[in-house]
């Protein structure tokens, strides 16, 4: 199945031949329906979400189990899960039904200069990391190796310094190898693995929910740090790091993995004017403070 098949028809056609209770609300399309799973408000009161493709599909039965475990612990609401769709004819994988949760997802034009959001979103993460992580899925594969080491991506990582060569800063490389060569050596703990814009919503300025826990899992906080430089600047940021209060090791590996994502995704042609603006800022900041 194609990413293109998956519309407001499939959504429809799913809930009828699953759900005949709720056949008769209206599916609709939302303004940001994701990419590793596509999003459909379904009534005014749930949603649909369908994975994009097979690699995501494992990522549904993780959330239906944890999702509400992690709830009564968070600041803030996390998608509820309400009922668990399967595979058919119609559509090769699992899917879900959840509660639809209002506000809207952030820019860094919105929040990139404001404290106030930033330390809501680091006042989250202190939260979800004191989570009890007992039993929690361990970082690796299923998380796409947030929270795990960054060596999995070093070959990735140095082909996409080559390809890009005089058009990021020299110092990349050391960055990267900064990163490198920190590991984590506290205990495992929660961390959600793709805090990004259109993962984070927002009511009245304020961080108001917290969607998207596809790759969340047990292991290095390290990954989750990254709006520090692709959301955030100058008050915010620092607002930030404040609040979050991380070792200064940590902070290597968060930017390795904010230079990483930032590498790949300028090498492939995507978004370059502001993957190149991340790893400037990283750059600078690792210039600062080599050790965080």
């Amino acid at each position: 199945m194609q990413r293109a098949d998956i519309d407001t028809s499939l959504a429809a056609r799913l809930v009828a031949e699953q759900f005949p209770r709720w056949a008769q609300l209206p599916v609709t399309e939302v303004a940001e329906s994701g990419w590793d799973n596509r999003t459909f408000r379904l009534g005014t009161e749930l949603s649909v979400r369908l994975p994009s493709a097979e690699a995501y599909a494992a990522a549904v039965a993780k959330e239906l189990t944890w999702l509400p475990r992690l709830a009564p612990g968070l600041p803030v609401p996390i998608p509820a899960p309400v009922a668990e769709g399967r595979p058919s004819g119609l559509y090769p994988w699992p899917w879900s039904v959840r509660r639809w949760l209002p506000g809207r997802t952030v820019s860094r034009a919105a929040v990139g200069t404001d404290p106030r959001f930033a330390g809501d979103l680091a006042r989250f993460l202190v939260a979800l990391q004191r989570i009890d992580a007992a039993d929690g899925p361990a970082a690796g594969p299923q998380s796409f190796h947030r929270g795990s080491d960054l060596a999995v991506y070093d070959e990735q990582t140095r082909h996409s310094i080559d390809l890009l060569g005089d058009r990021i800063p020299a110092d990349a490389v050391a960055v990267w190898e900064a990163a490198r060569g920190s590991r984590w050596a506290g205990e495992p703990v929660w961390f959600h693995g793709d805090v990004a814009a259109g993962n984070l919503l927002t009511d009245a300025g304020r961080l108001s929910a917290v969607i998207d826990f596809g790759t969340c899992g047990v292991g290095d906080p390290a990954c989750d740090l990254v709006p520090a430089w692709t959301l955030f600047e100058g008050a915010a940021r620092e607002e930030f790091r404040t609040g979050v209060d991380a070792p200064g090791d940590t902070w290597a590996r968060a930017r390795g993995w904010a230079l990483w994502k930032a590498l790949i995704t300028a090498a492939a042609g995507r978004e370059v004017g502001e993957s190149l603006r991340t790893v400037s800022a990283v750059i600078d900041e690792h210039r600062g403070h080599p050790r965080g």
